[in-house]
């Protein structure tokens, strides 16, 4: 918001001096030359105050604005001037902003087309001679007290027309080279740039005659010349640019049709906060991970305005949005080494700098975006492995007891079973029946329900065959938690313990439950043979540790070989 009424304070300010002094100079009723002047005058400040605006990132629509400032003062000291009775120094000052005018026309707004910036490091002498030019030259025409550019008056320091004169020749030389690097610009651009360097060098040479005309008409005394002139200055490099703008696209601004009317429609690519808003109002609305990376392949695609968009995740799957062709002009890695995200060529016009820092910042959420999916992927699977786990365990033992049972019911009624046949059955039920039990255990156990974490994991590590220690913080015994924290921290615990017996060889065992500092801590450290912690948490407790991070927690191991094995988990609780 601020940068908006920046530029449009600019841009009043601009086309305010240019109408103020235009209808100065012949007062009222203008004459149809000076409405022209106005018309054409207040096309540069309008046309930066639309870029500014809308893309504040890009230098390009200040530098218009800037030029556009220095015509509105220049205009109002001519004005000014024309009506007399007002300081010296003032109308000086303000006709001096002609030379800003010209030097920011022929040098700065073709030299850093299309966005402000430098074509390459090699244009840095250029452009601070070119400063130096301009500034010594807007100084020199202060001091001359008079317009510098009113040939029939006699200055009023020779020193310091002199000083004028020499800025403003190698303000032309400089013009002249940058009009020559231009071209160069030109003959070397690929096929989508060669039209638009191809307006502003249009415009550059138009606007240069238009100068000469201008000086050539002033000297003679030819003044519909000299008005010739003024009105191609004025005009053709803002007319190029706009131009250039609307037909290729430049800078995200087009030109087309809205709705069932015929408008003039100004569109420009939506900034980086904007994408952002929607992007991540999407992801909250796409529970699917690869939906959640389609969309943001989308959201690419659409703020770049690229023939095509990809995601491709670290594992190697890849979302792609419209249809690849071509390597990739633009590749941006993902923070934290999760993947990357590529593009295609513009649909018009090139990639630039801007297109890149744009990217950058669409990477944050590109690797939240892209973590979530992984995660998700991981839980679903793991829950898919459990319910496997759990379908085998009752088609192996359960079922195939059941089977068994109904089989002797049916034998006892063909049969008349005696009292040992029932007692078998009855014996057989009870097995089936202790032994669904503890598969419902190994679901859920009953004891974390009824009895808290601390009984759950003490019962739990009450049988083992090695000595094992629980421990507690005090009150911790009697504090429950919600039952995705209890059930997550109870099976942390039974498959660290359950490694340490079938896997590390261990002889002693400690267990420790805490609470402190808003965090439910399990410690489980064993003296076995150690292994690699790596390793390991790509095996048994890569699940547990997905399961954790859900809760916003985490999973930690510490092992060496012949050192032992201590496992930290920690979930956030409240208290």
């Amino acid at each position: 918001m601020g940068s908006r009424l920046v530029a449009g304070l600019l841009a009043l300010t601009a086309a305010g001096g240019i109408v103020a002094g235009a209808l100065l100079e012949t007062g009222l009723p203008a004459p149809a030359t000076q409405w022209a002047y106005i018309v054409i005058g207040v096309i540069l400040p309008a046309l930066g105050w639309l870029l500014a605006a809308r893309r504040p990132e890009v230098r390009y629509g200040w530098l218009l604005l800037a030029d556009g400032l220095c015509l509105g003062l220049g205009t109002l000291g001519v004005g000014l001037s024309a009506r007399g009775g007002y300081p010296d120094l003032l109308v000086s000052s303000l006709n001096a902003a002609f030379a800003g005018f010209y030097g920011l026309t022929w040098i700065f707004v073709p030299l850093l087309f299309p966005d402000g910036r430098l074509p390459t490091r090699r244009w840095r002498p250029v452009a601070w001679i070119s400063g130096a030019a301009i500034a010594v030259h807007t100084a020199g025409a202060v001091l001359m007290g008079a317009d510098p550019y009113d040939m029939s008056t006699a200055p009023s320091s020779l020193a310091a027309a002199l000083v004028a004169g020499v800025a403003q020749l190698v303000t032309w030389i400089m013009a002249v080279v940058v009009f020559c690097g231009l071209v160069v610009r030109w003959r070397r651009s690929g096929r989508d740039e060669r039209g638009q360097y191809a307006w502003m060098v249009g415009g550059m040479a138009a606007s240069l005659a238009g100068g000469v005309l201008l000086g050539l008409a002033i000297f003679g005394g030819v003044w519909e010349a000299a008005l010739l002139g003024v009105v191609v200055v004025l005009g053709a490099l803002p007319a190029a640019i706009g131009v250039a703008v609307v037909r290729h696209r430049l800078l995200d601004l087009r030109l087309g049709v809205r709705g069932s009317r015929l408008h003039l429609v100004f569109d420009m690519r939506p900034t980086v906060d904007e994408v952002l808003s929607d992007l991540g109002t999407a992801l909250d609305d796409t529970p699917e991970p690869v939906e959640q990376v389609g969309r943001l392949a989308a959201a690419v695609r659409t703020g770049l305005e690229v023939t095509w968009a990809a995601v491709t995740l670290a594992d190697g799957t890849r979302v792609v949005s419209g249809h690849e062709s071509g390597p990739a002009a633009l590749t941006v890695p993902v923070r934290g080494g999760l993947g990357r995200i590529e593009c295609g060529p513009r649909e018009a016009g090139r990639l630039t700098r801007e297109d890149r820092r744009f990217l950058d910042a669409l990477a944050v959420p590109a690797g939240l975006a892209i973590q979530s999916a992984a995660l998700v992927t991981r839980l679903v699977n793991a829950q898919e492995a459990e319910r496997r786990r759990i379908e085998r365990n009752i088609h192996d033992g359960v079922q195939q007891q059941l089977v068994a049972l109904i089989a002797g019911l049916e034998l006892a009624r063909a049969t008349g079973g005696g009292p040992d046949l029932l007692a078998q059955l009855r014996e057989q039920a009870r097995q089936t029946l202790a032994d669904l039990r503890s598969l419902a255990a190994g679901i859920h156990p009953p004891v974390l329900s009824q009895g808290g974490l601390v009984e759950a994991v003490e019962e739990r590590c009450a049988g083992l065959p090695v000595h094992t220690t629980v421990t507690s913080a005090p009150g911790l015994r009697s504090r429950r938690f919600a039952d995705e924290i209890e059930g997550a921290m109870y099976f942390t615990v039974s498959e660290a313990v359950a490694n340490a017996l079938k896997h590390a060889e261990a002889t002693t065992i400690e267990v420790r439950l805490s609470q402190a500092d808003g965090r439910l801590r399990a410690t489980v450290a064993d003296d076995g043979k150690g292994f690699d912690p790596g390793a390991a948490l790509q095996r048994g407790l890569a699940t547990l540790a997905d399961r954790l991070d859900a809760l916003g927690g985490g999973l930690d191991l510490d092992s060496r070989p012949g050192r032992g094995t201590r496992m930290n988990a920690w979930v956030p609780v409240d208290g």
